[in-house]
């Protein structure tokens, strides 16, 4: 920047003009010129009188060289008066309830009610005449006892601070007054230096000549950091005794306006006696001043305040996070202070983290059981409850959306969605048994075959060979755009291990996944904001309900649900029951027993839960039947306690016809035979064709390069064995 520019940076009446650079240099040549006159008159004088200056007394001299450096120096100290003015002058619309003031997110919930602050916390202003008068009184006791009486600063009590901290050998008694206080806390930094001590006594006369005293102590109330994250005594008085500032009692105040002092070491959140002890003075000081009598002073000191603080981040914090991220998102960025209003049910929620905290024990941490999360929709998509760890205040990372895990059998209702629509029933019968597609071996968790088995049964028992069947059969391409129809959007690939949920995704992705087998085939956007206001109540955002678009038919939709209800009834599920309140879900458990879920929903509400552990380690044996079954049960009953009884359509006991029962029968018996018949067959043959036929009994198929190259290729599979 050339000095031209620097100098024509605008203040005061010269803003308005355009050649504001060379009026200023013409003003600088015009003060060269005055001084070089001054110069010039002077010097006759001063060769005359040099002669006689040297015989001068030496105080005289003194005196003259002193007058002139003076002089000089007040040049100087004007010269950067008018600068530091010019720069720091306010505008005069500024708004000073909200200047330099940090964004600050508030988040409520469906209700109105608060449940989350990230930023700064500010309270609503609360006028002067609706607090109590002790509360002013201890702040102004404290503070500056001479408030009333000054322009901005205090001469007198600088003088009286300057005396008390030598007679203490301390700092112990500052001398900002209110007015430079609020100066600082609107317009600098806290830096300890002469530029911001000179600007921060213009900006207070520059407040006292334009708002009364009422107003510059309504925004000090109101705006001055008191620890925690609070500014102002609402916002104070909110986080360290839950109510309200109006509510506040005499040693409650005297507590917050002991804070100004040393907000961060004195909060009483990290040094509660320090605080304390700071209290007592400002009681004192009431007494100094004559706003209370020693009686109250000595009553007030024996009934120190309780802090009655509610972490929301214990219960809430998962949830306010996601909000957080979905209203950047919409908005691209939060750039002033906002209310939210969303979705989220306190009461659910609750629920929510009970089920989790109550279900992880020092005993599920042995088996490796060490986290979980659980997020819970409302039928029309509405988030209710978002729980993303066992701990917020450990880790922030949200698991029910950052952390993704495969779904294993949670999956499986996208393969049978996929067969119901392509020709298949509940009642379509496949063969339990060993299955090679591609090289690749799907084994059950059991380690057994069945033989013989309905769709259905399978579903029940989480069958892996007969959905790979399923899938090889309607093709995977189908199983992915069912999927990809419902909600899953991370990668799937068609590979024959995608009927087994080998693809990564989230918890929220999966759950809202089976929202419409809960609507009965129609589409659901999961959705948590319902409007975003800024502080003056502007509107930014409002939910507006999308397009529902059947994406299956209730047939279909039926039929699904007949066949996860049976998983609850008798299968996989069974400790995620409700009893006599209908419901559907599904188990996954995952390789090595390192993801465990349950996902399931009622006719009014679709939950998922996820149990695991950060180093995605192997647990003992926790199946998406155990722990995760028994937290979405806990949570399922407690969040429908109140709610009616409302039938899921589909959801009824499956019924086994006789013919099925006889041709199962019939199988199992024919396979029996079939290894009898091997079995002698065997005794028969010669000792070292016997040896061969055992060799290649034992050989892996997975790992056998014999195969014909046709044989490799073949998909699909029909009920009761290999499509040729």
């Amino acid at each position: 920047m050339d000095f031209k520019s620097l100098i024509g940076r605008g203040s005061g009446f010269w803003q308005s003009a355009k050649g504001v650079g060379p009026i200023m240099l013409d003003l600088w040549a015009g003060l060269q010129t005055v001084g070089w006159v001054f110069w010039q008159l002077l010097k006759p004088i001063g060769k005359l009188s040099w002669k006689g200056l040297q015989y001068w007394p030496f105080w005289k001299r003194v005196f003259l060289h002193g007058s002139s450096v003076a002089f000089f120096l007040s040049i100087a100290f004007f010269l950067g008066l008018f600068s530091i003015t010019r720069t720091t002058t306010p505008d005069k619309d500024v708004d000073l309830w909200s200047i330099n003031r940090p964004a600050s997110v508030t988040v409520l919930d469906k209700d109105g009610e608060l449940i989350g602050i990230r930023g700064s916390h500010y309270g609503d202003p609360v006028p002067l005449d609706e607090l109590p008068d002790y509360v002013v009184a201890t702040f102004v006791s404290t503070e500056d006892r001479r408030f009333y009486g000054h322009s901005g600063f205090d001469l007198r009590g600088l003088a009286r601070a300057a005396l008390t901290n030598i007679r203490a050998g301390r700092m112990r008694e500052g001398a900002s007054t209110i007015t430079q206080q609020l100066a600082r806390n609107l317009f600098l930094s806290a830096d300890k230096t002469v530029t911001r001590k000179l600007k921060e006594l213009h900006l207070a006369i520059w407040l006292e000549a334009r708002y009364s005293k009422e107003e510059i102590l309504s925004l000090y109330l109101n705006r001055t950091y008191l620890g925690s994250g609070a500014y102002g005594v609402e916002a104070a008085s909110q986080i360290y005794y839950n109510k309200s500032a109006r509510e506040l009692t005499l040693p409650e105040a005297a507590l917050l306006a002991g804070l100004p002092k040393a907000p961060s070491t004195l909060s009483p959140t990290v040094n509660f006696e320090g605080a304390a002890r700071r209290a007592t003075e400002v009681i004192d000081n009431l007494v100094e001043t004559k706003k209370i009598d020693k009686r109250s002073a000595a009553l007030a000191k024996l009934a120190p305040p309780n802090l009655e603080m509610t972490n929301l981040n214990a219960d809430f914090g998962y949830a306010v996070d996601h909000v957080l991220i979905q209203t950047a998102n919409i908005l691209d960025g939060i750039n002033e202070d906002i209310v939210i209003s969303t979705t989220l049910s306190t009461e659910v929620q609750r629920m929510a983290v009970a089920a989790v905290r109550e279900t992880l024990t020092e005993e599920t941490d042995l088996l490796g059981a060490e986290q979980a999360a659980l997020i819970a929709f409302g039928n029309e998509g509405n988030l209710l409850a978002m729980v993303g760890g066992r701990s917020y205040d450990d880790s922030q990372f949200n698991r029910a959306t950052q952390a993704m895990r495969q779904p294993g059998s949670v999956f499986k209702p996208f393969v049978f969605l996929a067969a119901l629509e392509n020709g298949m029933h509940t009642r379509t019968l496949f063969i339990d048994q060993p299955t090679i597609v591609e090289g690749w071996r799907p084994r059950n968790y059991t380690g057994d075959y069945r033989g013989p088995m309905r769709m259905i049964d399978a579903m029940a028992q989480s069958v892996n060979s007969v959905a790979v069947q399923v899938s090889e059969t309607v093709g995977r391409e189908k199983v992915i755009e069912a999927a990809r129809r419902l909600g899953v959007t991370h990668k799937l690939i068609e590979h024959p291990s995608v009927a087994l949920g080998s693809y990564e995704v989230t918890l929220n992705e999966i759950t809202s996944s089976y929202l419409p087998f809960a609507r009965e085939g129609l589409s659901a956007t999961p959705y948590s904001l319902l409007r975003v206001e800024n502080r003056q109540g502007e509107l930014l955002y409002e939910y507006m309900p999308t397009q529902e678009t059947d994406l299956f038919d209730k047939t279909t939709s039926q039929d699904m649900t007949h066949l996860m209800h049976q998983v609850m009834l008798s299968g996989t599920g069974r400790r995620a029951s409700l009893g006599k309140r209908d419901a559907a879900g599904k188990t996954g458990t995952t390789n090595d027993w390192k993801d465990a879920w349950f996902v399931g929903y009622t006719a009014q509400m679709t939950a998922g839960t996820w149990v695991g552990n950060d180093e995605n380690r192997s647990m003992e044996e926790v199946t998406g039947g155990t722990l995760p079954a028994q937290i979405w049960q806990k949570f399922m009953l407690a969040a429908h306690d109140k709610l009616e009884m409302k039938p899921l359509p589909g959801a009824t006991p499956a019924k086994a016809g006789s013919e099925v029962i006889r041709l199962v029968e019939y199988y199992n018996g024919l396979s029996e035979d079939f290894r009898t018949a091997s079995y002698a067959q065997q005794q028969e043959m010669p000792r070292q064709s016997r040896s061969l036929f055992n060799k290649a009994e034992e050989t892996d198929p997975t790992t056998s390069n014999d195969q014909p190259e046709e044989s490799k290729k073949k998909r699909g599979w029909w009920p009761f064995g290999q499509r040729g």
